[in-house]
């Protein structure tokens, strides 16, 4: 590609005590890619997202983001706001509104008046497919309405940059495609993606490619259907077939 990367990682380590999660990850998202990080459990997938957004800080590496390398410390907090990430787990405020959660952020750190950040929460909430539960209470939502909100109130701060971990994994079965649908509207808007993923569907159909972690390293990578379909490594090979 001739534009450079919006994200990278050269030599990422990253341990927790005498246990190395991540073994030297070199990473490139460019701007509008859908990435989507697959492995085993323990792989280091979500450790890795972590980093990119700063919740966990590398040992050993570097990140760069839009040509500017990011570090730990003051600048954190600026760089999380152009990193949206949304968790397993919906981890909405639960003496909130649905409203007042999406206008909470962009009112106390981006600044925005009340009724801008009203406006902005009431477009996201229609965007997900939520305009008319802005006034419903946190625990009155399905557990794939919830996690459309915590998408909606990621989106709220104007990221340029989503990540997902596993944000599917806690819903029941029938709920998840409502969230895909979502993730999927936004990949055709062309916003830049990081997803921590075991639907093997979603990574073929939607991701431009796929990276493949095991045991703190790239295994493989390359343009998502033709790698899922034709893996060259016998270890991505073998973890394929054990999928359902």
């Amino acid at each position: 590609m001739s534009e450079p990367p919006l994200i990278t990682t050269r030599g990422l380590r990253k341990s927790f005590g005498d246990k190395e999660i991540l073994r030297g990850i070199d990473l490139d998202v460019h701007a509008g890619d859908v990435v989507c990080l697959l492995g085993p459990s323990g792989s280091g997938k979500s450790t890795l997202l972590r980093c990119l957004n700063l919740l966990e800080t590398p040992d050993v590496g570097e990140i760069t983001f839009a040509g500017k390398r990011v570090r730990p410390g003051p600048d954190a907090d600026t760089h999380r706001r152009q990193v949206g990430m949304v968790f397993q787990r919906f981890n909405l405020f639960p003496h909130l509104t649905v409203l007042q959660n999406l206008t909470l952020a962009p009112r106390e750190v981006l600044g925005l008046d009340p009724a801008a950040a009203d406006t902005l929460a009431r477009a996201l909430l229609e965007r997900v497919g939520l305009g008319d539960r802005g006034q419903a209470w946190p625990h009155e939502l399905s557990g794939g309405q919830q996690q459309r909100v915590a998408i909606a109130r990621a989106l709220a701060m104007k990221p340029r940059v989503m990540l997902f971990d596993e944000v599917t994994s806690a819903l029941d079965p029938e709920l998840v495609g409502e969230v895909l649908a979502v993730m999927r509207g936004l990949a055709t808007e062309g916003m830049t993606m990081v997803v921590v993923t075991h639907l093997m569907s979603f990574a073929r159909d939607v991701g431009k490619r796929v990276v493949f972690l095991d045991g703190g390293v790239v295994v493989e990578s390359g343009e998502a259907a033709g790698t899922l379909d034709a893996p060259r490594t016998e270890r991505l090979k073998e973890f394929l077939g054990h999928l359902v």
